[in-house]
């Protein structure tokens, strides 16, 4: 072990929300009833060590329905699809499990239920990620995407008095509401989802660091590019005052160079992290000095979400093939 450099401050709660385990479990129950390959449409969560741990499993990950053979099973991702996907796995003989989160799921019948009302509907979001576009495809004739505040002047509306705004649920929730403010200027009429969009564990995550880092020389976060509650908690890391902060999916990403000058260090990941990678985050810190671990506490976190359906034993099939799927 080094000589002691300085200390660690470890955020909790961090890692898995209850979203992103019940998606990864599903994928490991279908490959243990069906056997491999299990298709998956898209990651099923944003994060590589995921991804790859399941490939080598059996999951075999694709962009598009149209990839899976007819009749395979497939599961789709936490971040949600459109009533279109639905279709083409149907129109495909496809046996589909839908592994969207709760909490999106939530989102889109909130999307449904303005639409049905002839609200337009603002989604604030980011241009090309799945959830929006799982989003976007309940009402498409209604929803309008506003991509941060400088999308604000872009928004055309029918009616002033009939709007309102949903978001993805992985954002920040700061920046989101600096849209929502942008919004409201230009539409006081603009009406509030009935429940906060922005999930409990985004919030909890980005609090978490908030509490710590302005005590933090370096913040630390644990996820992959591709994951936006990931790329927003860097951010949120440096607008609350962090000296530095940087995106790591492995702890052999982190340089060296980093450490210069630094008394402590911030420790997080995103919601699609498992905790091994962190672990190995803290192991490589210990090795260079950083081995005194002291845990802020933001939240308890006790929410589970139930399987999807199509996984419950009720709905098994008698002839499907038990056998454990082999593990790393």
């Amino acid at each position: 072990m080094a000589d002691q450099r300085g200390r660690v401050l470890l955020a909790d709660p961090r890692g898995y929300c209850a979203g992103v385990d019940r998606a990864v479990v599903a994928v490991e129950r279908a490959l243990e009833i069906h056997g491999a390959p299990v298709y998956v449409r898209k990651q099923i969560v944003h994060n590589k060590h995921v991804v790859a741990t399941l490939e080598r499993r059996g999951a075999v990950f694709v962009e598009e329905t149209d990839e899976v053979p007819e009749g395979a099973v497939v599961v789709f991702s936490a971040h949600g699809v459109s009533p279109a996907v639905h279709q083409e796995a149907a129109a495909r003989g496809l046996r589909t499990i839908d592994a969207t989160c709760p909490l999106v799921t939530k989102v889109h019948q909130e999307a449904k239920r303005f639409a049905r009302d002839d609200y337009d509907i603002l989604l604030i979001g980011h241009r090309g990620h799945e959830e929006v576009e799982g989003t976007s495809g309940e009402a498409p004739e209604h929803i309008q995407l506003v991509d941060g505040a400088d999308d604000v002047a872009n928004v055309q509306v029918r009616d002033p008095e009939k709007v309102v705004w949903l978001s993805q649920t992985t954002l920040s929730v700061d920046e989101t509401l600096a849209t929502v403010d942008q919004l409201k200027n230009r539409f006081p009429g603009l009406q509030a989802p009935p429940s906060d969009d922005i999930c409990y564990a985004t919030q909890n995550r980005q609090q978490a660091v908030k509490q710590m880092a302005a005590e933090c020389d370096l913040v630390v976060v644990v996820g992959s590019t591709n994951s936006s509650n990931s790329v927003r908690l860097v951010e949120v890391a440096l607008e609350a005052g962090a000296r530095a902060s940087y995106l790591v999916d492995f702890a052999s990403e982190i340089d060296e160079k980093w450490l210069a000058g630094v008394g402590t260090v911030g420790v997080t990941s995103g919601a699609s992290v498992p905790e091994i990678l962190v672990s190995e985050v803290l192991d490589w810190l210990a090795e260079r000095g950083y081995a005194d671990v002291e845990t802020v506490k933001a939240a308890e976190e006790r929410l589970v979400f139930a399987l999807p359906h199509e996984l419950r034993p009720s709905r098994r099939p008698a002839a499907a093939d038990t056998t454990p799927a082999q593990t790393d």
